[in-house]
């Protein structure tokens, strides 16, 4: 199937999702108290438009400084974690034990120490994307093919030679693969912590328009961060598949 026809298939999807939502909005199967229909949300998207990409901003600038946070200990650290056996055999189990614990637990912690504001939500996005990057990139290195690393050994090349020109191209894909998960869950991090404990941002916003129970407006918040996030991902899929040519 070619990639127009793709296109079109998926516009007109999403278009004909949107007209059966409006049909059942304007029917009244729905409470509009909390399901708005689409014309509704574009409206109530203009009342918010301001305040809603005033907030955006501040939580992106946020999340961009817990991202690179995450991407540079994450793959660090997972490096290092998988190419030294002995401290993985020890620490591995600790790591995974901090990943599959609900960071939300150490929110409260969080705030008890930063306080409100820019800084506890930075800490917890950072805290939220570090552990899913740190854990996919140990994995690749540990699972390189050690037949490329005896190869490489036995034609002379020295340790910096062995990351840079074996172990990095090989784990190209899944730093990647990490650091597309990675975006979501610092996101994710910095708006909880905006709806819990912050004085501004798209979190705090959302928050603002739930307990206001302005159902227009929070749906066209929403699909607001949901398209910024979603262009970023595709952002780092046309990454992906560029250095996924320069690795081959």
């Amino acid at each position: 199937m070619s990639r127009a026809r793709i296109v079109m298939l998926q516009i007109v999807s999403i278009a004909t999702l949107l007209l059966a939502w409006e049909l059942v909005a304007r029917a009244g199967w729905v409470d509009p108290l909390f399901i708005p229909a689409p014309s509704a949300v574009v409206a109530g998207f203009a009342n918010v438009a301001d305040t809603a990409l005033g907030g955006l901003a501040d939580t992106f600038a946020k999340t961009a400084i817990a991202y690179v946070l995450s991407v540079v200990l994450g793959v660090a650290g997972g490096i290092v974690l998988g190419s030294v056996r002995g401290m993985r055999d020890v620490l591995n189990p600790f790591v995974v034990a901090a990943y599959g614990m609900p960071k939300i637990l150490v929110l409260p912690w969080i705030v008890l120490l930063f306080g409100f504001g820019t800084m506890p939500a930075i800490v917890y996005g950072t805290i939220h994307g570090f552990f899913p990057i740190l854990v996919m990139v140990t994995g690749a290195v540990r699972d390189v093919d050690p037949m490329l690393l005896t190869v490489a050994r036995s034609y002379g090349a020295r340790r910096r030679d062995v990351y840079v020109k074996v172990i990095l191209p090989a784990i190209v894909p899944s730093v990647l693969a990490s650091m597309r998960l990675g975006i979501v869950f610092c996101l994710l991090g910095v708006l909880i912590v905006e709806m819990f404990a912050g004085i501004r941002g798209m979190g705090y916003v959302l928050g603002a328009l739930a307990n206001g129970f302005r159902a227009p407006e929070l749906f066209a918040a929403t699909a607001l961060v949901s398209v910024a996030s979603i262009a970023i991902v595709l952002g780092l899929d046309a990454l992906n598949d560029r250095l996924s040519r320069w690795r081959g």
